[in-house]
């Protein structure tokens, strides 16, 4: 079965924490860069919730995560947690194509991240789903278990009703790997 997963997971709209300028006084390739994060990303959900990908479909999925961190980082609209969220998809992406090592990599980054600028709700909950798959994918059980558990139990701590539910059906959505 094919989920639908919201493009929210890079995009951040300042609340202020960002005004170094209002969009008219962006340069282009700022805003080039800005438009190439936010594309790259919807090009990786794409290929994440495609039924029947190919080889070339996974290279490119795992390109366009990265390129989209990539461009996130040149974003005039940069933030911390859009580093913590760019690593937190290429974690997922290998995690899901098995790959467990580059998975764990990408996911020590996220929770490094994550506790080092203090995030919580949403983003914790998520730092712990990727350590939970990075282990699923290296065949980890009791590890795996162990994040799953703390990822399942932040989900819990999320506040928004409608982020909560997202989270909570996404956690549920493979690969596991049998480890929970």
């Amino acid at each position: 079965m094919k989920q639908i997963i919201p493009i929210i997971v890079l995009i951040v709209f300042s609340k202020g924490e960002n005004n170094m300028a209002t969009k008219n006084q962006f340069t282009e390739d700022q805003k080039l860069h800005h438009y190439m994060g936010i594309e790259m990303n919807i090009q990786t959900w794409n290929l994440l919730g495609k039924d029947d990908r190919n080889e070339q479909d996974d290279q490119r999925m795992i390109s366009f995560a990265k390129a989209s961190l990539f461009h996130w980082r040149l974003s005039p609209k940069y933030l911390p947690v859009n580093e913590q969220r760019g690593q937190w998809m290429i974690s997922r992406i290998y995690a899901v194509l098995g790959k467990g090592e580059e998975a764990m990599k990408y996911a020590k980054e996220t929770l490094r991240l994550t506790e080092e600028h203090g995030f919580k709700d949403f983003d914790l909950a998520y730092a712990y789903e990727s350590m939970a798959r990075a282990h699923a994918a290296m065949a980890n059980n009791e590890d795996c278990g162990k994040w799953y558990n703390k990822a399942l139990n932040a989900g819990e701590l999320i506040n928004g009703a409608e982020d909560k539910k997202y989270y909570k059906s996404d956690l549920k959505s493979g690969p596991w790997f049998n480890c929970r």
